[in-house]
């Protein structure tokens, strides 16, 4: 899978609404197209949350990454449509589950992009959950675009030196990615060993009663944007129960594991 993926769920500060946005509203918004993605099985109502999340990423002034995020994810999408295509499904099936994952990808990434890890971490807070969790989660989401940069790296420095990875049938390709793993592996076992060090210096998990420097505030806009998500949510559950959707594909079967 192409390393661009990660490099859309990188978050990069840019004087936005979207950016300037209270992070609740935002997982609100990934969080029902994430649900409209589960209730819903059509291949028309997935292309209507894929484009409707255009303008958001117009307004976040991200659309050149939010398009390298989609475009790495589509060897993993081809794989979901191949595999359901290659176990007897039809191929609007085999699409309908290849633009599901695709508005996954497309929500959540457009989320990372836009909300920094510090802010998500309050959100957690905000909901109750331990700090150890939230800060557990949040640096993970700090690594995972570094550790996608520090993998490119590798594989450039082992192409340099004669790899090719791209010739082979699937077994040799598999085997050639060995040189890339082991090393980084090894990077991120040290990465880590250095963290937990750096956080026992500062004494981690000693104060129970933390308070935080910035506290989040919900404005008009906020609120107007949640009021929207929910309404969003609640018309697709009232759609998907009482009113028939056109159905592109009259043979749908029940999602696969690998069909999300």
């Amino acid at each position: 899978m192409s390393l661009r993926l990660f490099e859309g769920f990188k978050f990069t500060y840019r004087t936005t609404f979207i950016h300037r946005m209270d992070p609740r509203p935002k997982f609100l918004i990934a969080m029902a197209i994430f649900a409209l993605s589960l209730i819903f099985m059509n291949i028309l109502v997935f292309l209507i949350l894929f484009i409707g999340q255009l303008p958001l990423v117009y307004l976040s002034r991200s659309l050149r990454r939010w398009l390298n995020s989609v475009r790495g994810g589509a060897v993993l999408s081809a794989l979901i449509f191949v595999m359901n295509f290659l176990t007897g499904s039809t191929l609007i099936f085999s699409l309908t589950m290849t633009m599901r994952f695709l508005v996954l990808v497309s929500a959540f990434s457009l989320f990372f992009m836009t909300t920094s890890p510090d802010d998500l971490g309050l959100v957690l807070e905000k909901a109750r959950l331990p700090y150890e969790l939230s800060f557990t989660f949040t640096t993970a989401v700090r690594l995972v675009p570094t550790m996608a940069l520090e993998a490119q790296t590798i594989v450039d420095a082992q192409r340099s030196r004669g790899l090719e990875l791209d010739r082979g049938n699937v077994l040799m390709r598999v085997k050639k990615y060995i040189p890339i793993l082991i090393p980084l592996i090894v990077s991120a076992i040290r990465r880590s060993m250095e963290l937990a060090e750096a956080l026992e210096s500062r004494a981690f998990g000693t104060v129970k009663n933390r308070q935080s420097l910035v506290t989040l505030k919900m404005k008009p806009s906020d609120y107007l944007v949640s009021l929207i998500a929910v309404a969003v949510l609640i018309v697709g559950i009232y759609i998907q129960l009482s009113i028939p959707i056109p159905n592109l594909d009259t043979g749908i079967k029940m999602p696969l594991l690998w069909g999300f």
